[in-house]
């Protein structure tokens, strides 16, 4: 027999526990939507500029100005300010891709090594995206 007192069943109810979001995930809906907005904007400037350097390398013509460049590390500068998480790493390559991109802007010409190390540095960057498993986060 159970005493008077002891609580029955329904009484031990218990309210659902909240499990805090990782650290990575604790961004406000509009500091994630401008960072999904930053991926998006970043990827498509620099498909347009790598699109013009692909077509001029296996076309054999030559760029008429430095606007692919412009589109290519503008886009590099948005899509790593959205993306990086490391602080160090992320101003780096943004910054890195503004100083080229003004380089190209007073140097004024485009030559056919430029086109080439951008080319297979991109071909670079989308294997190591292609084969990097993303980690798992911690059960």
């Amino acid at each position: 027999m159970t005493s008077p007192d002891a609580p029955t069943p329904q009484d031990q109810t218990h309210p659902p526990v909240h499990h805090p979001a990782p650290p990575d995930r604790e961004d406000s809906g509009s500091d994630h939507h401008m960072r999904v907005l930053g991926k998006m904007v970043g990827t498509a400037f620099m498909f347009l500029g790598f699109l013009q350097i692909f077509l001029s390398i296996s076309g054999g013509f030559e760029l008429s100005g430095v606007v692919a460049m412009l589109l290519y590390f503008g886009g590099l500068a948005i899509w790593a300010n959205a993306v990086m998480e490391h602080p160090l790493l992320r101003w780096g390559v943004t910054i890195g891709a503004i100083a080229v991109a003004l380089g190209f802007l007073q140097f004024g010409e485009i030559l056919f090594w430029h086109k080439q190390v951008i080319f297979w540095a991109t071909v670079i960057i989308v294997m190591y995206f292609m084969f990097n498993e993303p980690k798992k986060p911690a059960a």
